[in-house]
């Protein structure tokens, strides 16, 4: 239990939080790069499931061009039959204002627009630079405020892009503190193409909370590209997040960028923060029991550990 957190963690020397919160991203960044495209009745199964192990916070679609991500088609009629209750917040991505406005419509609660911190990558993305996207961030925060919602941006490619390397410290600072200027609840600092190291990780996160506004959280949204997901999640952790992206069995990745595989597998992230001390408030042995009908739906293996292994203690 989270109150037993400083027995269970030995001698280190940082403070434990009580609690870390896992947004799990399955319906939206784990299927929208694959090949099977789920019916609605699918992801609203997934869905329910997630809430069943303990996920709160979700999300769920992305209103963009069904053209561009076919996965993403049926966002309307999905969310009109999402499970409602107390405390379960959905969210969804959008990318301009029309999303904003086929948002308004449904009842999703959470908005989360995308910056990208590389202008070719967000050139390829989103067909804007960086500078032209932050003003569009700009116009979608009111948007999103205007119609009571709440407004998050995700900075990708915040620690690498697929094209131009790395992708300055500097560069990511300052675009983080022009994001902040529009009022965002949180802001997430995305590893889009999974390049990431634990130190890089710590390091850049300590630099921005030194100079954001307290009053807006910090989120990570990790892939295991190259295996360092879960390290960069602690070190994340270290450096003062509390706010988890994941997805179920660690699906998915960016359809823009190239060879980007899966998140960080939400029961991989849940046990690894349970182990440590820290509650999560997921029941990890029914998260491990949804891996094999997910893996069932897209029709393929997916690459997250613990389900394979099984919980410990068994």
């Amino acid at each position: 239990m989270a109150g037993n957190s400083n027995a269970a963690a030995g001698d280190r020397t940082w403070p434990v939080s009580e609690r870390v919160d896992i947004v799990d991203v399955s319906p939206r960044d784990g299927l929208q790069n694959e090949p099977v495209l789920l019916t609605t009745e699918a992801k609203v199964e997934l869905i329910e499931r997630l809430v069943g192990a303990g996920l709160r916070r979700i999300e769920v679609t992305a209103f963009v061009s069904p053209r561009a991500v076919p996965a993403m088609a049926d966002s309307e009629q999905m969310l009109s039959r999402l499970p409602r209750r107390d405390g379960l917040r959905y969210s969804a991505l959008v990318v301009n204002e029309r999303g904003v406005e086929r948002a308004a419509d449904t009842q999703v609660h959470e908005l989360n627009a995308i910056v990208v911190c590389s202008d070719t990558l967000g050139q390829r993305n989103q067909r804007m630079t960086t500078a032209e996207a932050l003003r569009a961030w700009d116009r979608i925060a009111g948007m999103v405020r205007d119609a009571g919602r709440v407004p998050s941006v995700t900075l990708a490619a915040a620690f690498g892009c697929p094209f131009e390397g790395e992708v300055p410290e500097d560069r990511v600072v300052e675009t983080a503190l022009r994001a902040a200027e529009a009022g965002p609840a949180e802001i997430s600092l995305a590893d889009t193409i999974g390049v990431g190291a634990p130190g890089q990780v710590q390091r850049l996160l300590s630099r921005i909370r030194e100079v954001l506004d307290p009053s807006i959280a910090l989120r990570v949204h990790l892939h295991n590209t190259r295996n360092t997901g879960l390290a960069n999640a602690y070190a994340a952790y270290i450096a003062g997040v509390r706010v988890f992206d994941a997805t179920l069995g660690g699906i998915g990745g960016c359809p823009f960028a190239p060879r980007a595989t899966g998140n960080v597998p939400t029961e991989d992230l849940a046990y690894l923060f349970e182990r440590s001390g820290v509650a999560t408030g997921l029941d990890i042995k029914r998260l491990t029991e949804c891996v094999p009908w997910v893996s069932e739906q897209i029709g393929h293996e997916v690459p997250g550990l613990l389900a394979r292994a099984g919980p410990f203690p068994p």
